[in-house]
């Protein structure tokens, strides 16, 4: 790693010589140790790499406790609410460990808001000690009630049983041994009084070991749906309107496991979008215990192929061309739509770069599977002649066109130009620097570019060192966006597997962007006057989504990025005072947007690209 540290430093400023950083560090070796020689490498490295260093080097445990200190509160007595529906919480119990159920009645028992009722469901217990602390509670308290299966069914079964005895406008589920913090279902409630057509809600949530010591909280994204088709990234705590739950007919035996993830990809046929929130507090606490699927995804494989068949369902109904597959980690599915052969232009602005956009071009000539494509070179005033020898070799070729811009570099003007003259039905804007890694990368955005629904597609890109240089953008992140997980290592899952799904974002970078030129053209391409350089990628996927088109991010397309190798750093007093007056055209035309990235958490860091906590 030390080696690899050197080399990290070296590639990131070319100007170092490494023979005095390993002089230095040695030097240092030499007088404190070989300690003080890694801590001289890891003092450069981790200045260049801050977002790395975060999330290498911070102990996120203690992080996390520091926040519940400074972020939750005790509430003794719920503040008036002027709609108090009656909560149905729903938890099937089967030999549960007398510990850990006693956990579980306590902390609805302590529920600062008072209008539910607890519905259990015993699964045929054989456990004594199961069995009596449910009659204890049952006859201490009149808002809980108990019925008593004579066969085990398993969870699918048992929780419906449950719900028979529900009489709740809103149905919340709870596992036999979590908890639930004390101001869960207020918080809840309260967000149904600030948005009355609410039918579906849902919390962060963090996991709890055998001594209830809490970890591993989950600050999730707003109503993400395709992440959601890659994951069931919602789990708890959920309300949903128990007349959906009705209309679906409960939850259905034979998806045990999965049972949660089953039923709302089924009550989305009865919920819109619009319908469904989230409340970003750690509202419920998941018994992370050996066997159990919140230990680790290992567990329960079973749960895996539960969620798969699930999703085959909910497609094949809604739209029987679409596939689903196994994700590239347990628990995530990856969705195939549909892909025509429509024509795809991609566009590359050039000013010279010989070396970078023939091996751009190279890449998409030889490593790209779908074939219906023209790419369109923009040839910004190119003096050199080894690439204007390039541009005549290229012309020759049947699905290539160089197109002249005699203008100063202005990267909206450019695209806008040859978006113009494209000839396809999806263009793919492209930087020069960029090179193709996998074959399926064009496939795999267009078919999502193809979808009515969503706007821009955006790729996974790296750094020439296999580090992540865009996995989605971020709203907020040093003062108008970041690029999700920057720095990451290429083998990593990312927060919570979101290096690994396909999902919706914000905005993605036009280094590699593909959207329909009809969209292109409603929206009015990139902004021409206020962003000639930066953010004209970040404001253009604002326009879509401002139109109601979703941003999509899929990691199933990988390109290198040389980023800056093109248009080089911002490192001169003009480039930077451009850079000032764009990122202030930004903060004004989308104010309080920038300030609340509705695909992030609040909860999260706005400071790193690392979705470190936000302490």
């Amino acid at each position: 790693m030390y080696v690899k540290k050197i080399m990290l430093i070296m590639w990131h400023d070319r100007s170092r010589n490494p023979f005095r950083i390993i002089a230095k560090s040695h030097a240092r070796h030499k007088k404190y140790g070989k300690q003080g020689m890694i801590d001289r490498v890891d003092k450069e490295y981790y200045a260049l790499y801050p977002d790395f260093a975060h999330s290498k080097k911070v102990d996120h445990h203690k992080l996390y406790q520091e926040w519940i200190v400074q972020n939750e509160y005790d509430v003794l007595e719920a503040p008036h609410l002027q709609h108090n529906p009656l909560i149905s919480i729903v938890t099937p119990v089967y030999n549960t460990n007398a510990v850990y159920l006693k956990k579980m009645f306590d902390s609805v028992l302590a529920q600062t808001y008072s209008n539910w009722e607890l519905c259990i469901a015993d699964d045929a217990s054989t456990s004594q000690s199961t069995l009596s602390l449910i009659d204890a509670y049952e006859k201490a308290h009149a808002n809980i009630k108990v019925t008593y299966r004579k066969t085990n069914g398993h969870i699918s079964e048992a929780s419906n049983t449950a719900l028979t005895l529900a009489t709740g406008e809103y149905v919340a589920f709870l596992d036999h041994d979590d908890t639930l913090s004390p101001n869960a279902l207020y918080e809840m409630v309260k967000k149904l009084n600030t948005d009355p057509k609410l039918k579906l809600i849902y919390s962060d949530e963090d996991k709890i070991d055998e001594d209830d010591n809490r970890t591993n909280p989950h600050f999730k994204s707003g109503w993400n749906p395709d992440m959601f088709f890659s994951q069931n990234y919602i789990c708890h705590l959920t309300f949903i309107k128990k007349d959906v739950v009705d209309a679906i007919g409960g939850l259905r035996k034979g998806y045990e496991g999965s049972q949660d993830y089953d039923l709302l990809l089924r009550a989305l046929g009865y919920i819109s979008y619009e319908e469904i929130d989230r409340v970003e507090k750690v509202l419920y606490h998941w018994r992370a215990i050996k066997g159990s699927t919140a230990y680790g995804t290992g567990e329960k494989a079973y749960a895996h192929m539960a969620g798969l068949r699930a999703l085959q369902d909910y497609f094949t109904k809604k739209n029987p061309l679409v596939v689903v597959e196994d994700g590239l980690l347990p628990n995530t599915y990856k969705v195939n739509y549909p892909l025509a052969n429509t024509l795809v232009s991609i566009i590359i602005p050039t000013r010279d770069g010989y070396e970078i956009l023939s091996k751009c071009i190279k890449s998409i000539r030889t490593k790209t599977l779908y074939t219906n494509y023209e790419i369109i070179v923009i040839d910004n005033e190119t003096t050199c002649q080894k690439t204007l020898n390039y541009f005549k070799k290229i012309k020759a070729y049947e699905n290539v066109t160089i197109l002249e811009y005699h203008q100063p570099f202005n990267y909206s003007v450019i695209n806008n130009y040859a978006v113009s003259h494209a000839k396809g039905e999806v263009v793919v804007l492209m930087n020069n620097d960029v090179e193709v890694i996998s074959p399926e990368w064009l496939g795999e955005m267009v078919q999502h570019a193809s979808r009515e629904e969503i706007g821009a597609v955006g790729a996974k890109l790296y750094y020439d060192n296999n580090t992540i240089q865009h996995a989605g953008v971020v709203l907020g992140i040093g003062g108008v966006a970041g690029h999700a997980h920057k720095y990451f290592e290429k083998s990593q899952h990312g927060y919570f597997s979101r290096l690994k799904i396909i999902q919706n974002y914000s905005a993605v970078t036009a280094a590699c962007l593909a959207v329909r030129k009809s969209l292109y053209e409603e929206v009015g391409g990139l902004e021409e006057d206020g962003l000639k350089v930066a953010f004209n990628d970040v404001d253009f996927c604002l326009k879509l989504k401002e139109k109601g088109y979703r941003n999509l991010w899929t990691p199933y397309a990988e390109l290198y990025h040389h980023e800056s190798l093109s248009r080089g750093t911002n490192d001169t007093p003009q480039k930077q005072e451009r850079e000032q007056r764009e990122v202030a055209f930004m903060k004004n035309k989308w104010k309080s947007k920038l300030e609340e990235d509705a695909l992030y958490n609040r909860n999260l860091t706005n400071k790193n690209e690392n979705f470190g906590i936000d302490a």
